[in-house]
């Protein structure tokens, strides 16, 4: 080989050798159009409000915008209806994690399967769930509420996001556990039934974090307990139902989740940018202004934990 032929196989052989650093990745996958991501209660609720803040902080990492719809009604079950229906294209996402996916099917029988129907992509947060009352209501605690329902059964009223909702779970869980009969008030969703609550229509009602933080400072709520199974850091002052003699313990989440038979690569490109925008400054706002809980899990694990409280409720709300 002379020198000339030595050189060109040399040269050739260099261009074959591509560092990592300058190799071309494979084309991730791209929406092709608007993403709907379906909230199924009423703007304002806490299902909508993560919606719309982490639509907001994923927005500049998408070449479509994110467009967050409102289709309330039944608990959430015709939005999940609708996007259990849809191509599984990663066009339309599905706010879940709260009545749609843990306690309707827990009631009742629901026109999809929460755990095959949907691809989960992203939990976003775990939702402690609290009792609720009005901020001029003259109770010193939750035993003097119960021991007036125990007194006078069916009249305490107390509002919920809709029959089977988490919320409607959390107090027939109650009355249960204490011994009660309450009157139950369903709701398009959180908004409306804290409305009925300040209006005065309704004695009680359930709420998350999200949902009361600006009435929590200006008084005009007051939290008697919490459902979790602890204490939260953030509201130290509030016992558990447990502390108080009631053994309930549920909390909610939200997170996103598509149509089943999502492709590997549309749900590793939805997960790794909606994680990107959970460190955004505009979601660490919405966490610090609401007082919500951050919950990241991934979509197994999202899923996982979703059927897990879906066992444990309907155990409870369905024993043999």
């Amino acid at each position: 080989m002379n020198i000339i032929t030595r050189r060109a196989a040399l040269s050739l052989a260099g261009l074959s050798v591509v560092p990592p650093s300058l190799a071309q990745p494979r084309p991730a996958w791209q929406p092709a159009r608007t993403i709907e991501v379906v909230v199924g209660f009423a703007p304002g609720a806490n299902s909508d409000l993560p919606a719309r803040a982490i639509a907001q902080a994923a927005a500049p990492l998408f070449p479509v915008p994110l467009v967050v719809v409102n289709r309330p009604g039944a608990s959430g079950a015709p939005a999940a209806q609708h996007v259990a229906g849809l191509s599984p294209d990663g066009q339309a996402l599905l706010i879940a994690g709260g009545s749609e996916s843990l306690s309707l099917p827990a009631f009742r029988e629901v026109p999809y399967d929460p755990r095959t129907s949907f691809r989960a992509i992203i939990r976003l947060t775990r939702q402690p769930l609290f009792i609720v009352v009005r901020g001029n209501d003259g109770a010193s605690g939750l035993a003097p509420v119960l021991q007036a329902a125990r007194e006078r059964p069916g009249e305490t009223a107390y509002a919920s996001s809709g029959i089977g909702s988490i919320y409607h779970a959390l107090f027939v869980l109650l009355e249960r556990a204490s011994g009660t009969e309450l009157l139950h008030a369903p709701y398009q969703g959180g908004a409306p039934a804290l409305q009925a609550l300040l209006s005065g229509t309704v004695r009680l009602t359930g709420a998350a974090p999200e949902d009361v933080g600006g009435l929590l400072e200006t008084g005009q709520v007051r939290l008697l307990a919490v459902a979790s199974p602890e204490r939260l850091e953030r509201f130290p002052a509030v016992p558990t139902l447990r502390e108080l003699g009631f053994d309930v313990q549920v909390e909610g989440m939200k997170g996103l989740v598509a149509p089943a038979g999502l492709p590997d690569a549309a749900a590793a490109s939805l997960h790794d940018r909606f994680r990107e925008a959970m460190a955004s400054p505009a979601w660490k706002t919405f966490l610090e202004r609401t007082g919500a809980t951050e919950g990241y899990l991934d979509g197994p694990a999202f899923q996982t934990e979703m059927n897990r409280i879906t066992d444990r409720l309907r155990a409870a709300l369905r024993p043999a």
